[in-house]
This record gives structure tokens, C-alpha cells and sequence, in this order.
């Protein structure tokens, strides 16, 4: 990403995905369910799950809407990092990267 922006604030990352109709979510992507999650953000219909889907293991690839709470503790336990594009007036794009931070 051209002229990208890093975030590691809680308040920037909320303020950004907010901006946006953004939600905290949280895939995992285990083998066994439970052992290893993957942070997302989940924007505008995707936000809404469907609950008449059949029973399906919680690692089938599906996502789970969380608490800020939960998201930024695993973000901060796995040092990342949120990179979006520039800020472009009367433009708000959802794109970004959840990445490792740099030390």
C-alpha cells in the first residue's frame, strides 16, 4: 500500500474501523478449534451472522463478532500491527492488513 498508515493505538484502530462500520471478529483457523485464532474486521453485511445456518464446528471457517476487549488482547499478545491506505476526503475505504509488528 502506497502512503499506508500503521496503527497500533486501540483508540486509532477503533476510531478507524468505526469510521467504516467496522467490527471486531476473531477466526479460527485450528485444526482442533480453540488453539489458534485469527484477528479480523468484519465491515457493513458481513458484520450480520447468519444464525439459521446448521451446526457446524467452530473452526469451519467461520468468523466470531467479539468484544474490543478480546480482539485487543490477542493483538497485543501477537505483537500486530492494523495498515490501512492514506485518508482520501469523502472516501472510506475498509482495506487493510493485520501484520506483524516491526520491533
Amino acid at each position: 500500500m502506497a502512503d499506508k498508515r500503521v496503527f497500533t493505538d486501540r483508540t486509532e484502530i477503533r476510531d478507524w474501523a468505526a469510521a467504516r462500520s467496522g467490527f471486531p471478529a476473531i477466526v479460527d483457523v485450528s485444526p482442533e478449534g480453540g488453539t489458534q485464532p485469527m484477528l479480523r474486521i468484519v465491515f457493513d453485511q458481513q458484520a450480520y451472522q447468519d444464525y439459521d445456518r446448521p451446526e457446524r464446528p467452530a473452526n469451519a471457517g467461520g468468523y466470531e463478532l467479539v468484544e474490543w476487549d478480546e480482539w485487543f488482547g490477542l493483538f497485543e499478545e501477537q505483537r500486530l500491527a492494523l495498515v490501512v491506505g492514506p485518508e482520501i476526503p469523502g472516501q472510506r475505504d475498509s482495506s487493510h492488513e493485520i501484520v506483524r509488528r516491526d520491533d
